[in-house]
């Protein structure tokens, strides 16, 4: 029977109900956090917590557990549920409560969930590269916060999956902010560029990652705003995200980008990335 963690216990996921004035499902009151797991391993799981505690800080919402206690939550979890190569979701809610816009009393208590997800790595998409088309940017202006108000994303996700693409890349008035479920950056001139982490998109943690394998690695990359002609016209374009690691992007809009296939850096970075999974990840725990 598959286990989730239910307010700091393990519990049966059938078990687990919903209250219908739980914050999080009437007002998307709430954060969230997705984590990588390799070989047993979770990947980045301190960078993914302390920016869900940033995020709760952000909404005025103080997390029910330290970071070590949801980590050792989340570790045995991963144990129980045998997890191999997946995903950990986590999400934290305001807590129950009857509606009312304005925050409930200070005693009630934050609704704190976590599940697994069997997931291999994309490696086929991954060498070959996958297409995405351009959005208009249209989410709220507070993107750094990690919350369960997705709604603009799903609506530029699934424009993308109607025309038959991978991603939406999204901009306002022309400069590029990053994809519905990711972070998006060019090549140029052997140069990386991607947004800087600004209030107007997630600071994503593969982001990071990317950015201290360019530092590492002699890899020269500048944190600023670029256009849509930019991305159109880049050598090389490629997206970064907990799930999607580095992801090439050989066709917006219709448009070839580049020769049409993955460039020479975002392979680079790719096997740059591999190595960075195998020094934490490489040996699966056999106790957490």
């Amino acid at each position: 029977m598959e286990k989730i963690i239910y307010n700091g216990k393990l519990s049966e996921r059938a078990k687990i109900k919903v209250d219908i004035e739980d914050r999080g499902y009437q007002f998307g009151d709430g954060v969230y956090e997705v984590i990588r797991v390799y070989n047993g391993h979770l990947f980045t799981g301190d960078e993914h917590l302390q920016r869900l505690m940033e995020s709760a800080e952000s909404i005025g919402m103080k997390l029910p557990y330290s970071i070590i206690e949801i980590k050792t939550q989340l570790n045995e979890l991963i144990r129980v549920n045998q997890l191999s190569s997946g995903i950990i979701y986590l999400q934290v809610t305001r807590g129950v409560s009857q509606r009312n816009h304005l925050f409930p009393s200070a005693d009630t208590v934050p609704v704190f969930i976590a599940y697994t997800r069997e997931m291999q790595r994309p490696t086929a998409a991954m060498e070959k590269g996958v297409s995405a088309i351009s959005v208009e940017d249209i989410r709220w202006l507070r993107c750094d916060i990690k919350s369960l108000n997705l709604l603009p994303n799903l609506l530029a996700k699934q424009k993308a999956s109607e025309a038959g693409c991978f991603e939406a890349i999204q901009h306002r008035n022309g400069v590029v902010t990053e994809g519905s479920s990711s972070n998006v950056s060019i090549v140029v001139d052997g140069i990386i560029k991607t947004h800087p982490a600004t209030n107007l998109i997630l600071n994503g943690i593969t982001r990071k990652v990317m950015l201290e394998i360019c530092r590492q690695n002699n890899i020269e990359i500048k944190e600023e705003t670029f256009t849509i002609e930019e991305l159109l016209q880049a050598d090389e374009v490629f997206l970064t995200g907990t799930t999607t690691e580095i992801m090439p992007i050989i066709e917006i809009d219709k448009s070839k980008i580049g020769n049409g296939t993955p460039g020479t850096i975002t392979k680079q970075l790719q096997r740059y990335f591999k190595e960075k999974v195998a020094e934490c990840c490489s040996v699966p725990t056999k106790a957490q």
